[in-house]
């Protein structure tokens, strides 16, 4: 075959050409440490190196946000810390106040330092780490506490991006610290009134006319009394009394939420431990405790866990002239000052003609709607909400029976009702406007459509529903916003113009100019009046069939109550408790009484010592999860600092040039150019003549 010099400089400019790019890319991975600098050089090492890439960007967002977040949550528990901290002294001398040698300089020296404790955990719960708020939720701008003592940020959690689709929780907001639920504790309520032996209180009237009133010896009810004891007698003869009853009316609400009405009428040889039963008996088969305590009140716990809804009310009344011109007992409805009779004792007098005995196991201070009714603990719901300036406020928060929540406007009132159906219910609102003006409202519930009025009925305005076509609205389905609304309506009092939509509309923004009627953040209806630094309104909310006997359904809807006093409950209201555990030494309150008519609710120091137990316990509980936060984000940044090492290894293996090999390889290379330039200088120099 002939090779022409053509061939032959192709063949050596092409070899030539080759062993240079060879030798160039070496040199290039040598002095870049890279194996390649450009996609086309190797896609499958391209390919790679953006994968590992990627994953070392996202694991060092992973350090970086499990960093940040472990910043938080670490300041969270030593915060969370330090208020457990704070609650055990406060404990500590509340203990040293219930100890009831101390002087009423030495009490009120603790409630200055239980005052200064406060405002530490004021403090506390204010805390922020680098303008962040730790308690505000999501809300980090928002101080936590207020002035007042409430919350005013949002329940929402703050999460750490772990990964894909992963999330790490690292607050714990002021929603589950200050407000939040303990599914573990059992609901317990306790009566205020104290009830003492009237056998023994009285001994000249019960036991012998020759013994003098002096003689007496204040003794606490127990258990084993007799109904004689607690009710009393209007002589010393315990043989005429077999006629003579003693009657107790109660109202309550089950753990379930459902309510109940009952009468109860007992000789008066039977014991307390009898009634306590038959109180037991309405709750449900084994699902409450009833007991006496050692100062004569009435106590009820939960057997259930996790429910705020159990409540109690009783009044007891017994006639002492059956026979006389009374010619009933008591009346089926508990009225009783419309029973025929005004002349009400509170202690036994003699003697006792044409009168009933009333006695009250619950005192709350709180006005009747009756003015005319001077006995406090008759009536339970038919009170008056509590005006503090411009507001009026209820004490009874509204809990959704399924969830045991607050409820927000957005509830449905048969969420919360007592019965399974509103269907034919009527609530009352009476009192007067914000012009001062007496009024009465009556809110019928209806399934064909709810309506209310404000002169009996004569003119009825629809209770509109927001949907289309716009109608009055289902028992059933009516809202409390549009309760509310109503409410704000009739105190405000700027009724409609014309029954419809639009007229009932008009009513709602004209009233929201004057007052707002509105839940707070533990479902308490508050209303406000727009008009003046003091309101001239007054109101009371009521199902109109709660003071009737007669049936066993007990009130619908309760939203003002002299109910039981609450001494230990799933939800907490941290900074509210806590005023009311100092309030307790303030006061020199030991135990509740109901005697003090400005704070006859305050559950007194020995109680308020069960309470902080409590409060103490849910704070370390979330102490304890915040600690468990921290754990999980210092474990996620130490992981993805170890996955950072070795994904970057793994990367520094597939791109990174082995320079020992890079090397030998370029040595191999100039060899072998060498070796190529001596052939062709060689060759070169060959002639025709070599051939021949």
């Amino acid at each position: 075959m002939r090779v022409t010099s053509t061939s032959y400089y192709n063949n050596i400019y092409g070899e030539n050409n080759k062993i240079n790019q060879q030798l160039f890319d070496v040199n290039k991975q040598i002095s870049s440490g890279q194996k390649i600098q450009y996609a086309h050089e190797d896609p499958g090492v391209f390919i790679d190196t953006l994968r590992l890439d990627s994953e070392i960007t996202t694991l060092s967002q992973i350090k970086d946000s499990a960093q940040s977040a472990y910043k938080v949550s670490t300041q969270t528990d030593t915060t969370i810390g330090d208020i457990v901290k704070t609650i055990e002294s406060m404990k500590v001398k509340l203990i040293n106040a219930a100890n009831g040698s101390n002087s009423d300089t030495s009490t009120q020296a603790i409630a200055k330092e239980l005052r200064g404790l406060k405002n530490n955990l004021l403090t506390l719960a204010n805390t922020s780490i680098g303008g962040v708020y730790l308690f505000s939720g999501t809300a980090t701008s928002q101080i936590p506490i207020g002035t007042d003592g409430t919350y005013q940020g949002n329940d929402k959690n703050l999460n750490a991006f772990l990964g894909s689709g992963v999330k790490q929780k690292y607050n714990i907001s002021g929603t589950q610290l200050f407000l939040g639920d303990e599914s573990k504790i059992n609901r317990t309520i306790t009566t205020n009134v104290p009830q003492l032996s009237l056998s023994e209180q009285f001994p000249d009237v019960m036991k012998d006319s020759s013994l003098t009133r002096n003689s007496g010896i204040p003794t606490y009810i127990s258990a084993s009394s007799t109904i004689r004891d607690l009710m009393g007698d209007t002589d010393t003869d315990t043989t005429n009394d077999a006629t003579r009853l003693s009657h107790f009316y109660i109202q309550g609400t089950k753990t379930d939420g459902t309510t109940f009405k009952k009468q109860i009428s007992l000789n008066t040889t039977d014991t307390v431990d009898t009634l306590l039963q038959n109180i037991a008996t309405q709750y449900g088969a084994n699902q409450v405790n009833v007991s006496i305590n050692a100062h004569g009140q009435i106590e009820i716990q939960d057997k259930n866990t996790g429910s705020s809804k159990l409540d109690f009310h009783m009044v007891g009344a017994v006639d002492f002239n059956p026979a006389g011109t009374d010619t009933a007992d008591v009346p089926a409805n508990i009225d009783l000052l419309q029973a025929g009779t005004t002349n009400f004792k509170d202690v036994i007098a003699s003697p006792i003609v044409n009168s009933l005995y009333v006695k009250e196991f619950t005192k709350s201070g709180l006005d009747s709607f009756n003015a005319a009714n001077k006995i406090d603990g008759i009536d339970y719901d038919r009170t008056n909400f509590t005006q503090n300036g411009a507001q009026l406020t209820s004490n009874i928060s509204q809990i959704d029976k399924s969830t045991n929540a607050y409820v927000s406007s957005a509830s449905k009132l048969i969420d919360v009702a007592g019965v399974s159906n509103l269907d034919g219910k009527q609530l009352l609102l009476t009192g007067s406007n914000i012009a001062g003006a007496a009024f009465t409202a009556q809110i019928n519930l209806a399934a064909a459509g709810s309506t209310f009025s404000l002169d009996n009925g004569v003119t009825n305005y629809d209770i509109f529903n927001t949907t289309t076509p716009r109608a009055a609205v289902d028992a059933n389905k009516m809202t409390y916003q549009q309760l509310l609304d109503v409410v704000n309506i009739a105190m405000s009092g700027t009724l409609p113009a014309s029954n419809t939509s639009a007229g009932y509309d008009t009513a709602i923004t004209a009233a929201n100019t004057l007052s707002s009627t509105t839940l707070d953040y533990a479902g308490k209806i508050v209303f406000k009046d727009k008009s003046a630094p003091v309101t001239q309104a007054a109101m009371s909310l009521y199902d109109a069939s709660s003071a009737n006997y007669t049936g066993a359904a007990g009130s619908a809807l309760t939203f003002n109550a002299n109910s039981a006093l609450t001494i230990r409950d799933p939800k907490n209201d941290f900074f509210a408790q806590i005023e009311e555990i100092i309030k307790s030494v303030e006061e020199g309150k030991i135990r509740s009484d109901g005697s003090d008519s400005k704070d006859p609710r305050n559950v007194g120091i020995q109680n308020a010592i069960h309470m902080m137990d409590d409060l103490s316990d849910h704070v370390s509980r979330l102490q304890a999860e915040s600690g468990s936060y921290s754990q999980v984000l210092q474990a996620s940044s130490d992981r993805s600092d170890l996955l950072i090492v070795n994904s970057k290894m793994l990367q520094s293996s597939i791109i990174d040039t082995d320079v020992a090999e890079a090397t030998l390889q370029m040595q191999q290379l100039s060899l072998s150019y060498q070796a190529m330039l001596s052939s062709i200088s060689k060759v070169s120099k060959l002639s025709l003549v070599n051939y021949l």
